[in-house]
């Protein structure tokens, strides 16, 4: 369910996702293109895009975080 609430915050309010996985660069970029109509479409793609990329990076470093050397 947690993804499914990602997926429309990343649709409806692309600068939120950002802001929420710590990358307030992006975040501000994303606002900047979300104010015109046009750019809302591309700002949702990103960061629909930059979710899932921070997911797999999570996972990757739970995967890698149990290992002990």
């Amino acid at each position: 369910m947690h993804d499914f609430f990602g997926a429309i915050i990343a649709l409806r309010l692309p600068w939120l996702t950002f802001f929420t996985i710590g990358r307030p660069i992006a975040d501000i970029i994303c606002l900047i293109l979300q104010v015109t109509l046009i750019g809302w479409v591309p700002a949702s793609i990103w960061a629909v895009y930059s979710l899932s990329q921070y997911k797999t990076d999570q996972k990757i470093k739970e995967a890698l975080g149990s290992r002990q050397f």
